[in-house]
């Protein structure tokens, strides 16, 4: 509102089964095995080659797996 107090937002069913979350860091674990971890810790395991730190990944909340991910480029907004 005006005076800057948090203001609900309803969303749909749809919108409520995934999770927007910011690459932090892209490595690789024991034996080589690729992962990344997000803004809020979650450990994502083999993610999309082309996913860097930065980009921003739609994480599906009830399997923990990536759905899809938006560039980290000049022009996109996404958070």
């Amino acid at each position: 509102d005006t005076k800057g107090k948090f203001v609900l937002h309803k969303i749909v069913k749809e919108e409520a089964t995934y999770k927007l979350c910011n690459v932090k860091k892209v490595t690789r674990g024991p034996k080589g095995t690729p992962y990344c971890i997000t803004h809020d810790g979650r450990t994502l395991r083999y993610p999309d080659p082309d996913v860097k730190t930065n980009d921003t990944v739609r994480v599906d909340i009830t399997t923990g797996k990536i759905l899809d991910f938006v560039k980290f480029e000049p022009g996109n907004t996404v958070m």
